[in-house]
Parts: structure tokens; C-alpha cells; sequence
């Protein structure tokens, strides 16, 4: 007789906020999952349309459908550290409002995710009506098996609406900061005791329009939706985000708290001798530290440069 292996509990946690534009096709993609033992968990963060009245009416049809109402706006980043806490899995698959999963995709992720404390897929962009642009996240930037903390440096591709995450590993990165993504976050801690796992499969319809939270826009869509502030609140937020690298990174990784230590340092202030070691630090690491841009070796050694005048 063949043994049936029970299947672990898979969290899904959507954290909703003015999203019923989009709400039913998301919605429905993860209710035609192929892998069935999944607990939905949608966290509203006090929407003021109708995305309420349609995550209640998915919940009378479900029973393993939950949505909890905010009292306040909390902000999406502990918006999601909210849904998480609640949840049941053993996985969590965090999910934005507004995109469409492939069928196959939380079946694809368990399969894959091992012991490692993150697995994540490909995506393809659709535009606000759903029709595919031809693009696909990895055309964009590196998608890789990112296993150093110093790869999160400045910054990540391992996008939230991809992942599927162990619950200790959510448990392990409370609280959720407010100055990084949760996604980014997530990865960052995921790479102390183990690595993110890319599968190079399609699994998710990335939805992009003008109300994106936080998306994967080209330079030129950043920069007309989020315009550079002033010099100082820039290195303010570099010397905050280095902080709390540093904080977060355990002694048990000497070489890594060392990189972290060194990058608070040459950010105290932007002073000739900090501006050079930023720069040599950068060169020293450049590998790790630009491994999720599609750069070339020369295209690394120009962005280290110019650190010696950047603000990051």
C-alpha cells in the first residue's frame, strides 16, 4: 500500500488596501491552486472602497478564508507582519492585491523550497487590463540564489509577491523595520543561516499601473513617481538603513558584520577620508554587493567609483 505524506499548511497572507480593481482576479487565482491545504489570511489596512465588502463575500464561500479589518492604517510593511503573525503554516506565500497567480505556483514552491528559508519564482508584467508586455522580472534584474547578507547591501530582487517563506523565518525577522520593504527584510535574514532558492519558472502575472505600492519600475517610471529628496535626508536614510544591517547581522558571521560595521563608518559623515573608504569597500565587495544588477564588470567597477560621491 502506498503512503500518502500529508502536505504541510501553506499561510497565504494578502494585505489589502484600496484594491478592488484588481481584488477578484487575485483572489481567484489562489483559490484554483492545485495545492489545496492553504489558509487564506487577507489584513485590510482601513480601505475606504469596496475591497471589504469583497473580501467578506469570499469569506462566506470559504471557510479556510479569514479577513481581519485594521482599526488604524499601519502602513503595508507591518500590514504584512500583521497577517503573518496570524498565521497558521509552516509556508507563508505573501500576496499583493493586484496580480494573478499561475495555478501551479504554490504547488511549484513547496516542491522546491527544501531547507532553505526561501523559495521564489519568476514573474511576466501585465499592465492594468492584463495583458502581457512581453517582459519578464529576470530581463529586469539578476534573480539568483542570493546567500550573503552583504548582498542586501543596497539592495535586492527577490520580490515579496514570488516568495513562499518558512514561518520560522518570518518569526526570526520580527519586527518588520518601516525603512525597508518587507520583502527585502525577509531576504536579508533569510541569508544568515541559509539562502534563497530561485526556481526559473514563470509562476505570477506582475501586475504594473500607476497605484503599484512598491513595484519593479524601470529607472525612469522611479523616478518620476518617487523624485530624490534633499542631500541630507538621503544620508540620513543610507546612514539609517547601514544601522540597521549591522543591528540585524549576527556575530556568529564575523566577515559580514565587519562589511556592516565598515559601511555605518564611511557613512557617519561624507567626509574625503569616509568617501574613500566607501569606495574601496564597494570595490572589495562589488561582487556581492551588485549581484542582483545586470552589470557587467566594467558597469561595477564605474558604480563603486562613483561612490566616492554617491548617495545611497
Amino acid at each position: 500500500m502506498n503512503t500518502i505524506l500529508p502536505t504541510p499548511l501553506v499561510s497565504v497572507v494578502i494585505a489589502t488596501y484600496n484594491g478592488e480593481h484588481f481584488l477578484h482576479e487575485q483572489i481567484d487565482s489562489i483559490i484554483q491552486q492545485t495545492y489545496k491545504n492553504i489558509e487564506i489570511i487577507a489584513v485590510d489596512d482601513c480601505s475606504t472602497d469596496n475591497t471589504i465588502s469583497i473580501l467578506n463575500e469570499y469569506a462566506t464561500r470559504h471557510a479556510n478564508f479569514t479577513v481581519i479589518q485594521n482599526e488604524k492604517n499601519i502602513g503595508y510593511q507591518k500590514n504584512f507582519e500583521k497577517g503573518f503573525l496570524l498565521a497558521k503554516g509552516d509556508y507563508i506565500a505573501p500576496c499583493d492585491q493586484d496580480d494573478i497567480w499561475l495555478p501551479t505556483k504554490v504547488e511549484i514552491l513547496v516542491s522546491h523550497i527544501g531547507s532553505h528559508a526561501i523559495a521564489y519564482c519568476n514573474s511576466a508584467f501585465i499592465d492594468r487590463s492584463g495583458k502581457v508586455l512581453g517582459i519578464k522580472m529576470n530581463d529586469t534584474k539578476t534573480l539568483t540564489n542570493f546567500n550573503s547578507p552583504i548582498m542586501y547591501s543596497v539592495g535586492a530582487s527577490a520580490p515579496g509577491h514570488a516568495m513562499l517563506i518558512t514561518k520560522q523565518l518570518a518569526m526570526a525577522a520580527m519586527p518588520f523595520p518601516l525603512l525597508l520593504s518587507h520583502d527585502t527584510w525577509l531576504g536579508f535574514v533569510a541569508t544568515f543561516d541559509n539562502s534563497l532558492k530561485f526556481v526559473d519558472e514563470v509562476l505570477v502575472l506582475y501586475r504594473r499601473h500607476e497605484n503599484n505600492v512598491f513595484g519593479a519600475f524601470h529607472k525612469k517610471d522611479r523616478k518620476k513617481n518617487n523624485p530624490k529628496g534633499s542631500s541630507q535626508l538621503q544620508a540620513q536614510k543610507a546612514r539609517q538603513r547601514a544601522a540597521l544591517l549591522y543591528n540585524k547581522c549576527p556575530d556568529y558571521l564575523p566577515e559580514e558584520k565587519e562589511f556592516f560595521k565598515n559601511l555605518c563608518k564611511c557613512y557617519e559623515n561624507y567626509s574625503i577620508a569616509n568617501n574613500f573608504a566607501r569606495m574601496c569597500l564597494f570595490f572589495k565587495y562589488r561582487r556581492e554587493i551588485l549581484r542582483y544588477k545586470k552589470r557587467n564588470e566594467i558597469r561595477r567597477c564605474l558604480y563603486c567609483l562613483k561612490m566616492f560621491f554617491k548617495i545611497i
